[in-house]
């Protein structure tokens, strides 16, 4: 379905966003990725070529909107079009409230809001002139459950759940633009790299003795609603480890 299109994967560089490239690449279509680390985007673009697939690296930190409007541009020109974008670049430095990570605070709104919405508002215009496109945001099951210490990373996660809703419902019906929003449960990625609240080490201990999704088990959630038929617009998927209660 997707052979031969253009896809956009931010926060490439290592776990859904790398195995996203991959899947997306072994389906038949073209990459752009971006991502901080340079280094990693061009060990993923061998692994894409080593396939035979098509894949360029872009230096892209999304909280900076020209970054994010280089990434698209440099699709378009490569590629004269953008079909597919993918914001998976997120942050998730858990802590109490109590604790004012306030710094910490501001950088996952940015990087896990302010991206998404970045990136989103440079590929649009393109999508709306070709009359076609589908977005894929990555929100969290932190998106639909809040819990202790996440407070305002569950409050990013709603709000990309939100603009995802909005944007399905003002362009979906009418500019034929899809939206899907995927919610992963626990997967084990770098994320919980990110924590520095010295009160949740056992936190972030228990969570690695549950049986984790994978990367790829989130790739494929993606590729799945890629690659279903124009008429069909997959709105949102919900993955959880079959261990994880909430």
């Amino acid at each position: 379905m997707i052979k031969g299109q253009v896809a956009v994967v931010t926060g490439a560089s290592s776990g859904i966003g790398y195995a996203t490239a991959m899947a997306i690449a072994k389906a038949g279509a073209k990459v752009a990725v971006g991502a901080r680390r340079v280094d990693k985007l061009e060990q993923l673009k061998k692994d894409i070529e080593k396939i035979g697939g098509e894949c360029i690296t872009i230096s892209c930190d999304v909280t900076k909107r020209s970054d994010c409007e280089n990434l698209i541009n440099a699709a378009i020109k490569k590629w004269n079009k953008i079909d597919m974008l993918v914001n998976n670049a997120g942050l998730m430095p858990l802590s109490f409230v109590k604790n004012l990570k306030i710094d910490e605070w501001d950088q996952m709104i940015d990087v896990n809001i302010k991206g998404v919405m970045y990136c989103t508002a440079a590929a649009i215009p393109h999508m709306l002139q070709q009359k076609s496109g589908h977005i894929v945001n990555i929100s969290s099951i932190a998106g639909r459950v809040v819990f202790p210490a996440g407070s305002v990373y569950c409050a990013t996660k709603f709000a990309v759940w939100a603009f995802s809703e909005g944007l399905r419902q003002e362009l979906s019906v009418r500019n034929n633009i899809r939206v899907t929003t995927i919610e992963p449960g626990i997967v084990d990625t770098e994320l919980t790299n990110t924590i520095t609240d010295k009160s949740l080490e056992s936190f972030v201990t228990h969570s690695k003795t549950i049986q984790s999704l994978k990367a790829e088990d989130i790739a494929n959630s993606i590729l799945f609603a890629l690659e279903s038929p124009p008429h069909m617009n997959v709105n949102e998927i919900t993955i959880r480890p079959t261990t994880q209660e909430k």
